[in-house]
């Protein structure tokens, strides 16, 4: 069930669109935001707000890959597997960021702490390669970097 502030900035979401369907993403972030993730029930409760099934939702909620389907850890890294930052080293980035985080791609560690997840393109071409960690991006990231970077988020 949703949450009287949950509802209420979703009520408030709404009156920014011409539809109720049309706030489905914004809606979903709403709850992340509060949880940390949609989980099925909430979908549903979503999608009922909306006048939507719980299909139809589900298939936005799954385009859009920064809803998060399950749970996720305190901290969410992504990692840009874009072309741009490929060629300049996001391989090694990547796993250099699984081995300091303990979470293999698409996982999150044992402790919670983090959630590490490849990313198409984060917009930072100039400054590959990249990744975001709870939305802070970071350009020009070497592997030799990321342990000093990942103790910034406890």
């Amino acid at each position: 069930m949703l949450s009287t502030e949950e509802r209420r900035e979703i009520e408030a979401e709404l009156t920014r669109y011409p539809t109720r369907q049309a706030a489905s993403v914004d809606a979903m972030k709403i709850v992340q935001r509060y949880r940390g993730w949609v989980s099925d029930e909430s979908l549903k409760d979503v999608a009922s707000l909306l006048d939507m099934t719980a299909d139809e939702l589900d298939g936005v909620a799954t385009f859009y890959n920064m809803i998060f389907r399950r749970p996720v850890g305190r901290h969410v890294i992504l990692v840009c597997n874009s072309v741009t930052c490929w060629i300049l080293g996001a391989d090694r980035l990547h796993a250099q960021t699984a081995i300091a985080s303990g979470a293999g791609s698409g996982e999150t560690s044992s402790d919670g702490r983090f959630t590490l997840l490849p990313i198409v393109c984060l917009g930072a071409c100039d400054h590959a390669p990249a990744l975001m960690i709870d939305g802070d991006l970071h350009g020009d990231v070497d592997a030799a970097r990321v342990d000093q970077m990942l103790s910034r988020y406890p």
